[in-house]
């Protein structure tokens, strides 16, 4: 019976004008996961409407092979511009973009692509196979559980933070805590918002996750004056090869976080910004010698990565097809293109319906096997884009991260975020403060909340009994000490706080940590006292989470003091190996800031900020595009020292490329500039309304 649906299903998929339309949407799903910030939920919005003359096979199709393999091209401006495609894609930054620096970026792009085709497959057939298998099981997870497997994802951060756990758990608070801003969904509570509307829905994903880490490398890079790799001698074919033997070498990484992908996204609510994390923290506490090497360039991060971001997508099809739950945001919209289709997801699916079923099966497979196969062909052309210099490079990012951004919640505020965090974020990056737990805590914040409320009113403390939060509390505890306990063993200090980059180790640089540190203390200081007021549910989750960051900084001014001889140590020891070199996200070797000194860098610095400042009001004087198209020419002859007439052209041809992208094929809204309201005409030029 199931093979005999399996084979009518792939005669179905296998229809020439079937199999065209799921090519037609790999294409669109690779071009969206390529721009930073559009993401496969935007092009699954705008597709939508268009499957509605189509037959549902055809439409089903078409759309799981468009939001199939965004988390495969997502990967591209995640290894050359440390910019993730989709907040799915964050973890790859960590070791692809070092590998970019060196040279290695086809080698990255072969083991991606290959560790994301298998992820994909394994995803397919988790979702053929295992449907009726996980049935009891997605019916025995409440949301207790759903708590401790949040709670297991932030702990990773002890795996993410380069040995400096202190700041690892200080920077997930101040993550989870701005995803508290905004309105408290049981009370009404306004939390932090003042009289703003921008955040009566607290902060948007897209601009803070892109601030996070898109801004940061752009502006080192900028800083830098160079191409994103240096070594042109290495052949990049070559180099996808070997990715590809690496990704076979590491079969059984890929099989295990493939598992992690997969099972992770079969749970409601558990995405992707969550998943690639706890994937890759689980691969820097399991594979050998991921200690001294992953965020330094290790190709097992890569892998780690890529294989759980693919595997998810089979993952979360089985709790929307069994039980009509989404098991992400995107899953949420393939829900409704079933209801568009008088397709009713549930035990049918199972029974009646195994042909649309296994249709979705084989299209995810062949979605993925397409993508892949289209990455590889033109991964060493992308490659090439590494060798570009940064004075042409960083202004054509910079413009699509903006644009990106702005997706957030079509808002110009989403530009002063993007900016903002910015900042901070390349603040933090300089001086040994690891980013990744931000965006995790931001992610995780209100689903955690959301649990904790439930689990609280439902059965107050007792839900710390349940069997599966015990266990999970169990691997948390052990994922907790066991860098401590290791550090003890070995004769180490407790918790790193050695300079891991030559900025960090000078006394400027020590100030600011210190002022980082007073900043945070600030921050959680006033959450708790704040939050005082506010009724139980709304101060529950900020009272809990500011208690835990107060306590972090106390512990980090206890492990000062009883660590001072540390300061005497030069900055070259933090280097020697041990735990306290743990996943760095700087370089050493490769830093491309480490020889300036600290006026250049600090003019320098100054003068990347000011370019993005300028290009966020010059959006709000003459709007997007046309701003877009005078900070690239500006930029390209200041910064890169381009001709005029070059500069020209490139701007023009950039401008009209993005405009064809966003405006004809995306009909993508512009906002409304300050030149359009002074002279209204200007925004009825040929129909345009760029301003």
């Amino acid at each position: 019976m199931i093979f005999e649906n399996a084979w009518e299903a792939l005669l179905v998929v296998m229809d020439p004008t079937r199999f065209a339309f799921i090519i037609v949407g790999v294409l669109i799903g690779l071009i969206i996961g390529v721009i930073p910030g559009i993401g496969g939920l935007v092009g699954l919005a705008l597709a939508l409407p268009f499957t509605l003359t189509m037959d549902h096979y055809t439409a089903l199709a078409f759309l799981i092979g468009l939001s199939a393999v965004t988390a495969t091209s997502d990967t591209i401006p995640a290894i050359l511009f440390g910019v993730p495609g989709t907040v799915g894609s964050a973890a790859t930054v960590l070791d692809g973009h070092p590998m970019a620096r060196r040279g290695e970026a086809g080698r990255a792009f072969g083991a991606a692509f290959s560790a994301s085709v298998l992820g994909g497959l394994f995803g397919a057939l988790l979702l053929g196979v295992s449907v009726p298998v996980l049935r009891p099981f997605m019916l025995s997870v409440g949301s207790p559980e759903l708590l401790a497997v949040c709670a297991l994802g932030l702990t990773l951060v002890a795996a993410l933070s380069g040995g400096a756990i202190l700041k690892g758990l200080a920077a997930a608070c101040l993550g989870v805590l701005l995803a508290q801003v905004g309105d408290e969904p049981q009370t009404g509570e306004m939390r932090w918002a003042g009289d703003s509307l921008y955040l009566l829905e607290g902060f948007p994903l897209v601009p803070v996750a892109l601030a996070m880490f898109a801004i940061p490398e752009l502006i080192d890079l900028g800083i830098s004056r160079m191409s994103v790799a240096s070594d042109r001698s290495r052949k990049h074919r070559w180099q996808q090869v070997e990715g590809i033997f690496d990704t076979l070498r590491n079969w059984w990484l890929v099989v295990r976080c493939s598992s992690i992908g997969a099972l992770l996204g079969a749970v409601p609510g558990i995405g992707a910004a969550i998943i690639d994390w706890i994937a890759y923290g689980y691969a820097a506490r399991t594979e050998k010698g991921a200690a001294q090497t992953f965020g330094t360039g290790d190709v097992r991060g890569v892998i780690a990565s890529e294989s759980s971001n693919n595997a998810k997508e089979g993952g979360a099809l089985v709790p929307t097809l069994a039980f009509g739950v989404p098991g992400s945001a995107s899953m949420a919209l393939l829900l409704g293109a079933f209801l568009m289709h008088g397709i009713t997801p549930g035990p049918k699916m199972l029974t009646e319906q195994l042909d649309i079923t296994y249709t979705l099966v084989w299209s995810v497979a062949l979605a993925n096997i397409i993508g892949a196969g289209l990455c590889f062909a033109f991964a060493d052309q992308f490659a090439k884009i590494a060798l570009v210099r940064a004075g042409v490079l960083v202004p054509m990012v910079l413009a699509i991260t903006v644009i990106g951004a702005y997706q957030g919640s079509r808002d110009l505020n989403d530009l002063i975020v993007l900016v903002g965090f910015g900042v901070i974020a390349w603040i933090m990056k300089r001086h040994g403060w690891p980013r990744p737990p931000v965006i995790l805590g931001f992610v995780l914040g209100d689903l955690i909340e959301g649990y904790m409320f439930i689990s609280y009113n439902r059965y107050q403390f007792g839900w710390l009994t349940h069997p599966g939060v015990m266990i999970i509390g169990a691997v948390l505890i052990f994922v907790l000490l066991r860098p401590l306990l290791s550090k003890l063993m070995s004769g180490g200090t407790l918790f790193s706080v050695a300079p891991r980059t030559q900025d960090e180790a000078s006394r400027g640089a020590r100030m600011i940590n210190i002022t980082l540190w007073v900043l945070f203390a600030s921050v959680f200081a006033y959450a708790f006292y704040s939050s005082q007021a506010w009724q139980f549910a709304a101060k529950l989750m900020p009272q809990v989470v500011s208690g835990i960051g107060l306590a972090v900084v106390a512990g980090a001014i206890v492990m000062a003091l009883l660590d001072r001889r540390r300061a005497a140590v030069p900055a070259e020891g933090a280097s020697t190996g041990g735990a306290g070199a743990n996943v760095s996200y700087v370089v050493r070797e490769a830093d491309p800031l480490a020889a300036l000194t600290s006026q250049e860098l600090l003019t320098r610095s100054a003068a990347q900020i000011a370019w993005l400042a300028g290009l966020t009001i010059l959006i709000h004087l003459v709007g997007m595009l046309p701003a877009a198209a005078i900070f690239v020419f500006a930029y390209t002859v200041v910064e890169g020292r381009m001709r005029a007439p070059q500069a020209a052209l490139l701007s023009v041809l950039y401008i009209t490329g993005m405009f064809l992208l966003f405006d004809r094929i995306l009909h993508m809204p512009w906002p409304n500039a300050l030149i359009g309201d002074l002279w209204p005409s200007l925004r009825d030029i040929m129909g345009l309304r760029l301003v």
